[in-house]
């Protein structure tokens, strides 16, 4: 709504983002229209401001967990760790119904994985971006695979804690601390909510538990 508010024209199409991707590249190509990828250099320079400020007003941070769809938010936080020189650990997270980074990342090539998260669509990537794995591989210090079921309670506690509304993938950076709050004891942990783009009866649904 919020989009047709400002004068889209919005097609819905296809089950997961790499079918509705695939579909938009070919709309493109027929009505020559401009393509804006969900992965591109010029987005990392945007994207990457964000974990720049964050990183320079957090010096001290150990760690960050940051949520990978098609990659420009891990590759972003990379750049900007690398650009100052922080000594942050980044640790990339999916969901565990779309998992073809973390098995790209363990097969050091692209792997194409099924997608069946019905909550962190901003997550449902089927084929990794091979130039965003081969930022994320030498840096990154370990993938964690959230479920649906902890990214809606990452989401129940983000609301109810913050009031701040998260979508499946904005939460998942909270899902995969608390999966491994074990290990955090005295670190100074970075999350990103990096989205809110979810509708009421979704987000109803997840707050009722």
């Amino acid at each position: 709504a919020a989009m047709r508010a400002l004068g889209v024209t919005l097609i819905e199409h296809g089950a997961d983002f790499q079918e509705a991707r695939e579909f938009a590249i070919q709309l493109a190509a027929e009505r020559g229209a401009h393509m804006v990828p969900s992965f591109h250099p010029d987005l990392l320079r945007g994207v990457s401001t964000y974990w720049w400020e964050f990183l320079r007003a957090v010096p001290q941070m150990d760690v960050a967990y940051v949520p990978i769809g098609q990659g420009s938010g891990a590759c972003s936080a990379i750049a900007a760790k690398l650009a100052l020189g922080h000594g942050v650990r980044v640790v990339g997270v999916v969901s565990s119904h779309a998992t073809t980074y973390a098995d790209s990342l363990a097969a050091g090539r692209v792997v194409e994985a099924p997608v069946t998260t019905h909550l962190a669509d901003g997550m449902a990537c089927r084929v990794a971006d091979a130039e965003a794995l081969s930022i994320i591989a030498p840096h990154i210090d370990h993938i964690v695979q959230v479920s649906d079921a902890e990214v809606a309670a990452a989401m129940r506690a983000i609301f109810t804690d913050t009031h701040n509304v998260a979508e499946g993938a904005g939460a998942a950076a909270l899902a995969a601390a608390l999966q491994e709050r074990g290990r955090l004891k005295g670190q100074i942990v970075g999350l990103a909510l990096t989205g809110g783009n979810v509708d009421a009866p979704m987000f109803s649904g997840v707050l009722a538990g």
